[in-house]
C-alpha cells in the first residue's frame, strides 16, 4: 500500500511527546540497601498525572508493591544493573506477563546492552522458563537493549554509566529537566553534569559510610557542588535511623512509598536523540 505524505506526518505526530501541561512525579517504592529489607528494595516509578510511565528496577517485592499501587502490570521497565536486590522480581514479572495473553511480549524492558549477558546468566537461563515448556524467558517481554538512551512515549531518556562494583555493569537513567535515578553508584559529578540541569531532581545512592561500590555521605559532601547537593534525593540507606542522620546533615532523603514532584520536562526533537 502506498504511503502518502499525510500518512507519514500522522505517524510522526504519533511519536511526538504530548506537550500539554502535565503533573510529573517520582514515586519511590523502596529506599533500602540490600540488607535493609524493612525499607523495601530500591526502585521507583516515573508518573505523569498519577499514571505510571516507567518502573526503575524490579527487586524482591517491587512488583507486589507496584501492583498494590497501580492495580496493573508495568508497561515499561528500566534495569540499572544485575544485582539481585534490583532484578530478583523479574522472574515473577515474567510469569505474570506470560500467563496473561494481553501482556505477553508487551512490557517494554529497557537495559543497557552490556547487561544482557549478565541478566541472561542470572535470571533467564534457568532450564525451563515455565513447567509446561515452550517458553523463552525474554519472549515474555519486549526487550529493548540500548546504549546512549531510549525513546518512550515520545520522550528521550538518557542512559549513563555509573560507578558500581565492576566498570561497565551499572547504569542510571535520566529525563533531562525532570529526574535522574543513579542506581547503585559511587559519586559521578562529571556524568551528572552532562545529563541533568538546574531543574532535575537527582535520586542518588547514599549511605552513612561509603565503600568501593556505594556512596557515603562524606563522599557527597566532598565531591558534589552545593547547587547539585540541593537537588539530591538520597536513597539506598541502611535504616530509618541512618536516614534521620542524613536529614540532620541537610539532605533530602526519600521515604518508602514517597512521591516527589518533578519539573515538567521539555520535549527533545527526534533527530537530537
Amino acid at each position: 500500500m502506498k504511503t502518502t505524505t499525510a500518512d507519514a506526518d500522522a505517524d510522526l505526530r504519533a511519536h511526538e511527546p504530548d506537550t500539554r501541561e502535565h503533573v510529573w512525579s517520582l514515586h519511590v517504592l523502596g529506599t533500602g540497601a540490600a540488607s535493609a529489607v524493612d525499607l523495601g528494595s530500591s526502585g521507583a516509578v516515573l508518573e505523569r498525572d498519577g499514571v505510571p510511565m516507567l518502573l526503575v528496577d524490579c527487586g524482591p517485592g517491587t512488583l507486589e508493591h507496584y501492583l498494590r499501587n497501580y492495580r496493573t502490570q508495568p508497561s515499561a521497565v528500566f534495569i540499572t544493573h544485575g544485582h539481585m536486590d534490583h532484578v530478583a522480581g523479574l522472574e515473577r514479572l515474567f510469569h505474570a506477563a506470560w500467563f496473561n495473553p494481553a501482556q505477553r511480549g508487551r512490557i517494554k524492558m529497557f537495559m543497557h546492552a552490556n547487561l544482557m549477558p549478565i541478566l541472561q546468566a542470572r535470571v533467564a537461563d534457568y532450564p525451563g522458563a515455565i513447567a509446561e515448556g515452550g517458553a523463552n524467558f525474554w519472549e515474555g517481554f519486549w526487550l529493548i537493549p540500548c546504549s546512549r538512551g531510549f525513546w518512550l512515549d515520545g520522550w528521550w531518556f538518557d542512559v549513563f554509566a555509573t560507578r558500581h562494583h565492576v566498570p561497565g555493569t551499572s547504569f542510571g537513567v535520566a529525563l533531562r529537566g525532570c529526574f535522574a535515578w543513579t542506581g547503585d553508584t559511587r559519586p559521578i559529578p562529571e556524568v551528572l553534569s552532562c545529563v541533568t540541569d538546574d531543574h532535575t531532581l537527582v535520586a542518588h545512592d547514599c549511605a552513612l559510610i561509603g565503600n568501593p561500590s556505594h556512596t557515603g555521605v562524606a563522599d557527597i559532601e566532598r565531591e558534589y557542588p552545593a547547587e547539585l547537593r540541593a537537588r539530591l534525593l538520597l536513597y539506598h540507606y541502611g535504616s530509618e535511623a541512618d536516614a534521620q542522620i542524613l536529614r540532620e546533615r541537610g539532605f533530602k532523603v526519600a521515604v518508602p512509598d514517597g512521591r516527589y514532584p518533578l519539573h515538567v520536562p521539555q520535549p527533545v526533537r527526534a533527530e537530537a536523540g
